[in-house]
């Protein structure tokens, strides 16, 4: 057996997103693709884009296609969609000390920038998404300090975040001075939503609250990403009760707007129940409850002439004239049919008009549709956001906040029982309180994922004053204090519900390099250094990497949630990671056995992971292990396949 086929070695990276939408592209159009050789001789699988034009309906010359077209352009996209294509190796590392429930929780506090974090979620999270909210920067004129740059990457988060010594290196800020002062923003956004958009499930959204400065900006760039027929819709929210009466135009901005968009055309909000009350049957008729509606129709007789006529009550011989502006809203034969039927109301005076008859029972919904025009009465003001904050953690910490009722009407609408909510520009967790308050409310267990960076709060602030360091640490005290809050509540109450069953907890992780050395080969360097890269590569686990460190960087690169549950196996006297009820054994031990190797097959994990340096350079030995597995795939469909992979 050849090296080559020893090589099990996992590659380390976030899922390739230009691999992915070839798979995807092949499964349509499967005669679009050709084998080509490339520069190095390799045999490569690649687009033959005349056969796509072709399967697509046009026929002419790829070459000759130059005319203007219809579409979003600025500076710096091309960048920017090379940078989607860009794999992480960066890992999330999780953190005991600063999560509840770390063990049982399903919600995620994940620390660090959106962007490789985004990329780390891809292979766990692909497709499984229910609803997206997020609360992006307004590009208001102020900063934000996500970066534009494309050498901005995660050394440089991880500079900004003090976990390597650069000096505190910040990242690009924005400010309306600069003349890149749209593209900038727009550069920021693009990648992040269409990496958001491969984690919606087929019938998942996304909403996105933003204010004038760039909506229209976000509309086209919403209207690329997931297509203008997918825009479902764009909600007024008006944040202010009172006119602003500071600025010298009198203009007095009330209101923001929170987009709409689906993944595909299979989404459907749930809808608002429609008001029952006005159904009575006073008169014990057998078919049930009913309500008098208005038989009037919205046409002149110019323009409807069969909804103009005279309707006359059988019992009385009284005619009655339709309104000349308006008619009725159904025709002659359908309105005989209902007096027959007893479902016409005639008034008791010869001046009144008739009605209809209307029964509970022959609604085709009890929902109608939730309306673009939010009702701050209801889903509440910036004030209120301000307050609820203000009185959870007993200080301002935070810029008008959204209020928890915005959110949870907009968590009701879009998601149900055991739906996994995310929000990427998580600010002061407001989407967690949501869930939290929403699910108790209906019983409905939904999940959550917060990415937040750690940005540094002001030197001069209140929170800077009592103590906090960044933004991500508030948040997820608020997270602590509103489960806490709850409970008290609930106890108050007497425990008008099980509070057990609903998880108020949450698992943080945090962004930082991948816990395996990275090779690096620079055309200059100095043979010493070759030689400290061959030392790395042949040890090639971080120092200060903990073992549930590598544990959790394996997970999520093998494609599984990091909420899995995991236990630990003793098998053949070596400690065994099982995650997701032994669909991934994960072993980091030092020495591999072939007894080892046989208890693991004997309970065929959908994967098997364990590191190469534990087979201390016996080629044997792993030529024996992968031919063990090889045996027992054979016959096997490829889904069933057990994969064994080394790191």
């Amino acid at each position: 057996m050849s090296n080559e086929d020893l090589n099990t070695e996992m590659d380390g990276e976030s899922l390739d997103i230009a691999d992915q939408r070839k798979r995807e592209l092949a499964q349509l159009f499967p005669g679009a693709f050709t084998e080509t050789v490339n520069n190095e001789g390799e045999l490569v699988f690649s687009v033959d884009f005349n056969k796509l034009k072709a399967e697509l309906g046009d026929f002419t010359d790829v070459y000759e296609n130059h005319r203007e077209r219809y579409g979003m352009e600025w500076p710096g996209k091309k960048e920017a969609l090379k940078l989607i294509q860009e794999p992480s190796r960066a890992t999330l590392k999780p953190c005991r000390e600063e999560s509840v429930d770390f063990d049982n929780t399903e919600n995620l506090f994940i620390e660090g920038d959106n962007l490789e974090v985004l990329k780390l979620l891809q292979k766990s999270y692909y497709g499984k998404v229910k609803m997206i909210y997020i609360d992006p920067p307004y590009n208001t004129g102020k900063e934000f300090i996500y970066p534009d740059k494309y050498s901005e990457n995660l050394e440089t988060y991880l500079a900004y975040a003090g976990l390597v010594d650069d000096e505190g290196k910040k990242f690009t800020t924005n400010t309306a001075s600069e003349g890149r002062f749209h593209t900038k923003w727009l550069n920021m956004m693009y990648p992040r939503l269409y990496l958001a958009r491969n984690l919606l499930r087929k019938d998942g959204m996304i909403f996105i609250s933003i204010d004038d400065n760039e909506v229209e900006n976000l509309c086209r760039l919403c209207d690329e990403i997931f297509g203008e027929e997918l825009r479902l819709g764009t909600f007024v929210w008006k944040r202010r009760q009172n006119a602003d009466n500071r600025n010298q135009t009198r203009v007095s901005v009330d209101h923001e707007y929170v987009l709409l968009y689906g993944k595909t055309d299979n989404v459907s909000l749930n809808g608002v129940s429609i008001d029952t009350s006005k159904y009575k049957n006073p008169d014990n008729d057998s078919r049930g409850d009913w309500a008098s509606i208005d038989l009037t129709g919205l046409a002149n007789k110019s323009q409807r002439p069969n909804l103009h006529y005279d309707i006359v009550d059988p019992t009385t011989g009284l005619s009655y004239p339709p309104n000349p502006n308006r008619g009725w809203s159904k025709s002659k034969s359908v309105v005989d049919d209902m007096i027959s039927e007893g479902r016409v109301l005639f008034p008791s005076k010869p001046e009144g008009r008739p009605r209809e008859k209307k029964f509970l029972n022959d609604l085709n919904s009890l929902t109608t549709g939730y309306s673009t025009v939010l009702n701050s009465t209801k889903v509440g003001y910036t004030t209120n956001g301000t307050r609820e904050v203000r009185a959870l953690l007993q200080g301002n910490y935070f810029d008008f906040p959204k209020p928890i009722n915005l959110l949870r009407q907009l968590i009701e609408q879009a998601t149900g029982d055991e739906d996994i909510i995310l929000d990427f520009f998580a600010g002061s967790g407001t989407l967690a309180d949501s869930v939290y308050h929403q699910s108790i409310d209906d019983g409905k267990k939904r999940k959550y994922i917060l990415v937040q960076l750690p940005e540094k709060v002001e030197e001069d602030s209140a929170a800077h004053n009592a103590g906090y360091k960044t933004i991500a640490d508030i948040a997820k005290l608020r997270l602590r204090l509103a489960a806490d809050s709850i409970q008290d509540k609930n106890n108050e109450q007497l425990g008008f519900i099980d509070i057990s069953e609903f998880d108020l907890g949450y698992k943080v992780l945090k962004l930082d390099q991948s816990n395996f050395s990275k090779w690096h080969t620079p055309i200059d360097m100095e043979i010493d250094d070759v030689v400290k890269q061959l030392e790395l590569h042949i040890d090639h686990i971080e120092d200060s990497s903990a073992q549930e460190y590598i544990l959790y960087e394996l997970l999520l690169k093998s494609g599984f949630l990091p909420t899995e549950k995991v236990k630990k196996l003793e098998l053949e006297g070596s400690k065994v990671f099982s995650i997701a009820e032994d669909a991934l054994l994960i072993c980091l031990e030092d020495d591999i056995s072939a007894e080892l190797i046989n208890a693991i097959v004997d309970i065929e994990p959908l994967q098997f992971i364990c590191l190469d340096k534990a087979f201390h350079g016996n080629d044997q030995l792993k030529a024996n292990t992968v031919q063990t597995f090889a045996s027992l795939n054979q016959g096997r469909d490829k889904s069933e396949r057990i994969e064994f992979r080394t790191v």
